[in-house]
């Protein structure tokens, strides 16, 4: 199972004050210095963490690759196909949510999506689409062309201790059901040290991306040994230990 490490909140911390620090490049080469598989980064329209500049000195420097979040804009396909990622994710924004609220709805928007998904796989791009662990809305991916999807754990992250198993369960069939029809399965959203071991337990989850609670927790341990105690959490999970 591989680890992205989104750093969106180093670039929060930075902007809180509009200062020059600390670095979303800097944090990036440390995260895969010390375990990150890849980097994950999400530029939104309103620029709010990550910016334009970000994405770009990231690209042109990290070792492993980058995986973009983005919305579903022409803004955003343009800047894509200008720093060819090798990574795309396209979820769902709103202005005014304070994080990614729920999946991108795949069943409304699957025409643009398609379009979206053929212009970026031509420029060597790899797309996933975030979406909620419903098995219509991954048939609804999987018909758009993608390769690739990622569910979205906020609601099992957010759920209560006595619903936690029942959403635990909707990203198990979703993970199985997708897999069966030829989608790579990654997932993230709300994942922390203490809630990540059950999904690392689904065998069809090939990727997880983990942003918030690995910056959070950097703040206490720093950002190499963050890394390394969800990567330690999430192997012990995988391998049964």
């Amino acid at each position: 199972m591989l680890l992205g490490v989104n750093i969106d909140h180093v670039a929060t911390l930075r902007n809180a004050r509009g200062t020059t620090y600390p670095s979303p490049l800097e944090a990036a080469l440390t995260a895969e210095t010390h375990g990150a598989d890849y980097i994950t980064l999400h530029l939104r329209e309103d620029r709010r963490h990550i910016r334009d500049d970000d994405v770009a000195a990231i690209a042109r420097t990290v070792r492993t690759h980058i995986n973009l979040e983005m919305a579903l804009t022409e803004e955003m396909l343009e800047h894509a196909l200008r720093v060819r990622p090798q990574d795309v994710c396209i979820v769902p924004e709103k202005r005014q949510e304070i994080t990614t609220e729920g999946g991108l709805d795949v069943i409304a928007l699957q025409q643009k999506i398609a379009d979206y998904t053929h212009q970026l796989t031509a420029a060597g791009i790899r797309v996933s689409l975030f979406i909620d662990p419903d098995e219509t809305q991954i048939q609804a991916a999987l018909d758009t062309g993608a390769p690739a999807i990622e569910l979205h754990t906020g609601a099992y992250a957010d759920a209560p201790a006595h619903e936690r198993p029942r959403q635990l369960a909707k990203i198990e069939e979703a993970a199985y059901f997708a897999s069966e029809r030829g989608l790579t399965v990654n997932a993230g959203h709300g994942l922390n040290i203490h809630n990540v071991a059950p999904v690392a337990k689904i065998l069809p989850i090939a990727e997880l991306n983990i942003g918030h609670a690995l910056i959070a927790q950097s703040l206490f341990l720093g950002l190499p040994a963050a890394i390394r105690q969800m990567k330690e959490t999430i192997h012990r999970a995988r391998n049964g230990v």
